[in-house]
């Protein structure tokens, strides 16, 4: 069954990695996305490297329910323990805004 729909909703992570840091955030993003695609409610995620600048580090997710994301997915024990665990390999939070999908062409 394809959970892809216009019902649901995109949220986009910004990190920044500390410097000479961003192959470590790479493999703890890694590590923390294999958990998360086991939890009900995801759909998808796609980690993008700026190019120009591979401490910037940004995941496309998508997921079918907000509220479970805001509520269940922040209190997961992998989430929490890579927010912690982050600390040694990311400059500061992320920058977390969602988005509704209006239209797909």
């Amino acid at each position: 069954m394809n959970k892809e729909n216009n019902q649901n909703f995109i949220v986009l992570v910004k990190y920044k990695t500390q410097p000479s840091k961003s192959e470590e955030a790479i493999e703890g993003l890694k590590k923390l996305i294999v958990e998360v695609k086991k939890e009900p409610h995801f759909v998808k995620i796609i980690m993008h490297v700026d190019p120009n600048d591979n401490s910037n580090i940004l995941l496309y997710e998508e997921w079918n329910d907000e509220n479970y994301y805001n509520g269940d997915h922040m209190g997961t024990s992998h989430l929490q323990n890579f927010m912690q665990n982050s600390r040694a390999f990311l400059a500061g939070p992320p920058e977390i805004s969602q988005w509704k999908i209006e239209q797909e062409f």
